[in-house]
């Protein structure tokens, strides 16, 4: 329900129980009123009788038909002796065929009115019930008018500001909002937001300059780097060390740059993983002598992720795992879906994977996996590592790989399906 209808809501409402509320004041009134003048000719004609019987010693006749005085309360008709004996303080009796009494007891005696014919309210109760229920309807037509008029009156500027809101875009946030608002809350709201937006319109200028500026002015000396080390002739083993070095500096300014983006920027998207893989063997080709890269990944094999992001997760994983441990990469997929990273390696730090944790032979500074598990967040997949036995293996999954597999748990872990592992040497 909308702002509109229910301001027209309360309005109704309101008109409602009012006019119920006055309609019931007004019958509790014209009965109250009628019952009172009936108490006072009743009361009136008592204190003629008893005055007369003071004077002669004996009751005279009441002065008009309607009243009866009878010597004890069994003599009273429809049976109101039997209403009297149970509500002993009643002195307001319904008889038979619509008769109405008022009872006032006086010294050895009692004074019954037969008040039908004096009745003013109950003839015409049906009239005044009439009545008040067109002055009930006309009260609720009045209240829906002014209740229109009002929210049409509110609505209209919050309307007009949401429609102005809903056209914005992150680069083209909306601005002058509080053009021609009064000084009303709507009005205060308009100006906060065009605050809200200059604010943050410079935020998003001033981020997107950082990162344009940061990408030239990285890249450019990463090139000069690579194309230098490309000509020098330094020692091999040194050379291959200050080529991945540039390699990783150039992996995590990337890495750096898909952060800044925006979430949902990108199309979903998908790749194969094996060609990837593939040409990051060839690239460390000089550095993977003597350590064998074992492949059990069908080349059907997808990842739910865009190919630059899949680059840049599976250049630093493996590029971990050659790094820091022994002997021979296998790398293949589990019975739920998600790719292996296994080979053999020392034991793994506490916390790692958390910003600035590392191992005892990294050269970084501990942000390469916590950068890694950022990108994929990003992208609504997960990574798990484990070090048993011996082995450290990384687990990668990727959100929607298909409908048939299984997904990891919310704490991180694989299913039961998983415990299937690529063979090991």
């Amino acid at each position: 329900m909308n702002f509109r209808r229910r301001l027209l809501l309360a309005f109704w409402l309101l008109a409602l129980g009012i006019s119920l509320l006055f309609s019931l004041f007004a019958m509790v009134f014209a009965y109250t009123v009628e019952d009172r003048f009936l108490e006072r000719q009743l009361e009136q004609e008592g204190a003629r009788l008893s005055a007369a019987r003071a004077r002669t010693g004996a009751w005279p006749a009441p002065s008009a038909p309607q009243f009866r005085l009878l010597a004890q309360a069994a003599e009273l008709p429809d049976g109101l002796s039997a209403q009297l004996a149970a509500e002993p303080q009643r002195r307001e009796f319904s008889g038979a065929a619509g008769r109405h009494y008022h009872l006032l007891q006086l010294d050895g005696a009692w004074l019954l009115a037969e008040v039908s014919d004096w009745l003013v309210v109950r003839p015409q109760r049906e009239g005044l019930l009439g009545w008040l229920a067109l002055w009930t309807l006309g009260m609720l037509a009045a209240a829906l008018a002014l209740g229109a008029w009002l929210a049409r009156r509110l609505s209209k500027p919050l309307q007009g500001l949401a429609a102005r809101l809903q056209q914005g875009r992150p680069e083209a946030l909306p601005q002058d909002l509080s053009a021609g608002l009064g000084a009303d809350e709507v009005g205060q709201l308009a100006r906060a937001l065009d605050a809200l937006h200059a604010r943050t319109q410079a935020f998003i200028a001033r981020e997107q300059a950082f990162t344009r500026d940061a990408s030239h002015e990285l890249r450019t000396p990463l090139a000069v780097l690579k194309l230098a080390l490309e000509d020098a002739q330094p020692d091999a083993r040194q050379l291959a060390r200050m080529r991945r070095a540039a390699q990783q500096l150039e992996q995590t300014l990337d890495s750096l740059l898909w952060l800044a983006r925006e979430p949902g920027a990108d199309a979903p998207a998908e790749c194969a993983p094996l060609p990837l893989i593939e040409q990051w063997a060839l690239d460390q080709a000089e550095t993977l002598e003597g350590r064998p890269l074992q492949l059990d990944l069908p080349r059907t094999h997808r990842l739910a992720l865009p190919e630059p992001v899949a680059r840049l997760v599976l250049g630093n994983l493996l590029g971990n795992a050659l790094a820091h441990g022994r002997g021979a990469i296998h790398i293949g997929v589990a019975a739920d879906g998600a790719l292996c990273i296994r080979n053999p390696s020392p034991a793994l730090p506490a916390g790692i994977g958390q910003p600035f944790v590392k191992g005892e032979s990294s050269t970084g500074i501990g942000l390469g996996l916590a950068i890694v598990q950022g990108l994929l967040e990003r992208h609504g997949a997960r990574l798990a590592l484990e070090h048993q036995q011996g082995w450290t293996e990384l687990r990668l999954w990727a959100a929607g790989l298909s409908a048939d597999r299984a997904r990891p748990d919310a704490a991180g872990t694989p299913t039961a399906a998983a415990t299937a592992r690529p063979r090991r040497p």
